[in-house]
């Protein structure tokens, strides 16, 4: 069988984990291999994603070394099962690789947790956003390739819709709400999706004031995937030039500890109700609407 010559993030994943076992178990790969009859040569290529295993072998893997946890085995299965197929395919002429394991990542997530200091994240931005943000970043591109990323974008935010309705909590600094994409109608319109899509009962979205100090401020964006086993759980880290994905153990402690710190430290999230006396006290909601106001305004003069 040839080797692969493009190998995607959930391969990868899967030949770093069945690794970890292997090195758990404090075995080389010849003694790995040796379990279930295979040449070390070949291990090592499943094992660096070059090529794939059987789910039958990958059980008796997973048994050589010692691991009992069904439901990370099950898991490791489906990820070994996988095509890789998905609306995000007929998109691999025109995206990076990583744009296309982020959308195989958010399609399998059990939930979502997303960090972002100077723009509204993607899963949560506009039609009108995306345009303006792509025009600005890339200002000689084509307009067939804005379009192409506009809905790519778009089609990315399906998973927040039934019958995925994948939970989605987004804490966005202020910062990232007073960054001017477009112009103001732009804004008005994001800013209101915002409060429509936080009415949804799987979106949770909290803003981080410029009052949070400056310790909002050490972390980078990120982007925390959740995965139907905790420790197959990826966390997201977006560069302008390509993306990481970290996954060992303690890179997912460290994140999921920091998203909940920056949520204590974020006012409380929208909520959307008519009566005066839920909004006395500040919170998402009111910072929301008075920058809409603010937008508002701007379009009147």
């Amino acid at each position: 069988m040839a080797l692969r010559t493009q190998i995607t993030e959930r391969q990868r994943r899967l030949g770093s984990e069945l690794r970890r076992l292997r090195i758990r178990a404090g075995l080389s790969v010849a003694e790995g291999a040796r379990l279930i009859d295979m040449g070390a040569p070949q291990l090592s290529h499943i094992e660096a994603a070059r090529t794939a295993i059987p789910a039958h072998r990958l059980r008796d893997l997973a048994s050589g070394y010692g691991c009992m946890d069904a439901p990370y085995v099950d898991e490791l299965v489906r990820m070994a099962e996988s095509s890789g197929k998905g609306w995000w395919s007929e998109y691999r002429k025109t995206r990076p690789q990583t744009w296309l394991d982020l959308a195989e990542l958010e399609d399998t997530a059990t939930s979502i947790r997303s960090h972002e200091t100077l723009l509204v994240p993607g899963l949560l931005q506009t039609e009108a956003y995306v345009r303006a943000l792509v025009g600005a970043g890339v200002p000689d591109a084509s307009r067939e390739a804005v379009e192409t990323v506009v809905r790519y974008r778009m089609a990315r935010q399906a998973v927040l819709d039934p019958p995925h309705g994948t939970p989605l909590h987004a804490v966005i600094h202020e910062a990232a709400l007073h960054v001017v994409v477009g112009d103001s109608r732009v804004m008005r319109t994001q800013l209101s999706h915002l409060l429509h899509m936080a009415a949804r009962p799987n979106v949770t979205i909290q803003i981080l004031p410029f009052d949070a100090g400056p310790g909002a401020w050490r972390s980078a964006p990120f982007l925390q995937v959740e995965a139907a086993v905790a420790q197959l759980g990826s966390v997201v880290i977006e560069h302008p030039g390509d993306s990481v994905v970290l996954d060992d153990e303690e890179s997912l402690d460290q994140y999921r500890a920091t998203f909940d710190e920056l949520a204590r430290s974020a006012l409380p999230p929208v909520v959307l109700n008519d009566r005066a006396e839920a909004h006395v006290h500040r919170d998402s909601w009111g910072l929301i609407q008075h920058l809409i106001y603010t937008h508002q305004e701007k379009l009147r003069d």
